[in-house]
């Protein structure tokens, strides 16, 4: 934990934090925006397309023309629900890439401020008690270490994600459009 000598530092202290709260809370408007937006225009656009797809099927002649153009106006649909899927979860994606990167942020500047409240008190500790400070810097680096492995693998997971939704993706749209 930091500790603060002077009003000064304090106050910077809280003013950092204060503004990466805004930050964050800007930038978890912005993506609810952009979600709110994305939503009315999807509802928007099928609710038009509904209609239309609704007068083209009353207005055919026999079961088959029916059931072709069933088949027809199906591949659109499908195609409008993955790509709304994917914008979720490209928004999604980025609110949660933000608070990585603020996390990781916060975990820097505490790792930074613990390493010199270690050092000053190495520098008033009694003689002797050097090892004692170099275990406690051994146990932060490995500690460390281990954050850095998961944040790792975590990325890793997510970006295998990614691919699999972008693979099924495209497989699903592929075989809607076979089945024409």
């Amino acid at each position: 934990m930091t500790t603060f000598t002077t009003p000064e530092q304090f106050v910077a202290a809280n003013k950092a934090n204060v503004e990466t709260v805004l930050s964050l809370a800007n930038s978890t408007i912005a993506r609810a925006e952009r979600l709110t937006t994305l939503n009315l225009n999807t509802a928007h656009s099928v609710l038009e397309e509904s209609a239309a797809s609704t007068k083209t099927l009353l207005a055919s002649k026999n079961p088959q023309e029916l059931v072709d153009l069933h088949a027809t106006l199906a591949q659109p649909i499908v195609e409008k629900v993955f790509a709304y899927a994917s914008n979720v979860y490209a928004i999604a994606a980025e609110g949660q890439q933000e608070v990585s990167k603020l996390f990781e942020a916060q975990i820097a500047e505490l790792n930074k401020n613990f390493a010199i409240a270690l050092d000053n008190a190495a520098k008033s500790a009694l003689p002797g008690s050097e090892p004692v400070f170099a275990a406690a810097r051994s146990a932060v680096e490995q500690a460390n270490t281990v954050y850095d492995n998961i944040t790792k693998a975590a990325k890793q997971v997510a970006e295998t994600a990614e691919a699999n939704v972008a693979a099924a993706t495209s497989a699903t749209l592929k075989a809607v459009s076979a089945k024409k």
